[in-house]
């Protein structure tokens, strides 16, 4: 009984085995449906919702609309972004202000979650479909996205 149920475990295992190697080869002689990746990056269309990399638009004339308020880097679920102000007083009223220094942000820790875009009340920071980030040190993954002497637009 024993040597019946030997035989027919090892029969049955090479059942299986051929099977397997039929499905591969099935596969492997099909044609390839992938897309040509490196080819077509530039034609490639995202959807609107996509989220790729986030920056912070400027106008022509190096302007950008960050108060420095710090509710995105608030709610970054992990700390992807560090905004750094400094205080500067207004000419024209003569009081102190804050305003942007640095926006920093880390795309390597980035979840992608679009809280901060959402909670950005002047809405200076949006997400653009560049996704390509692949880089050889980390450290060139943290951004700034402020240009530099760049200014906060004036309210109208």
């Amino acid at each position: 009984m024993k040597l019946l149920r030997y035989i027919k475990n090892i029969a049955l295992g090479i059942y299986h085995l051929l099977q397997g190697m039929y499905i591969s080869m099935l596969n492997m002689l099909r044609p390839k449906v992938t897309e040509a990746y490196p080819e077509n990056r530039m034609t490639k269309v995202h959807f609107e919702r996509f989220r790729g990399e986030l920056t912070m638009p400027h106008s022509a004339q190096n302007e950008h609309r960050c108060t420095a308020c710090g509710i995105c880097a608030m709610q970054c679920p992990n700390d992807t972004i560090s905004v750094a102000s400094k205080k500067v007083t207004d000419e024209a009223s003569g009081k102190e202000k804050r305003a942007l220094d640095r926006y920093l942000y880390d795309i390597g820790s980035c979840t992608f979650c679009g809280l901060c875009v959402l909670a950005c009340p002047q809405d200076a920071i949006a997400w653009t479909p560049a996704f390509e980030h692949t880089v050889f040190t980390r450290s060139k993954l943290v951004k700034q996205l402020n240009r530099e002497g760049s200014r906060q637009e004036e309210k109208k």
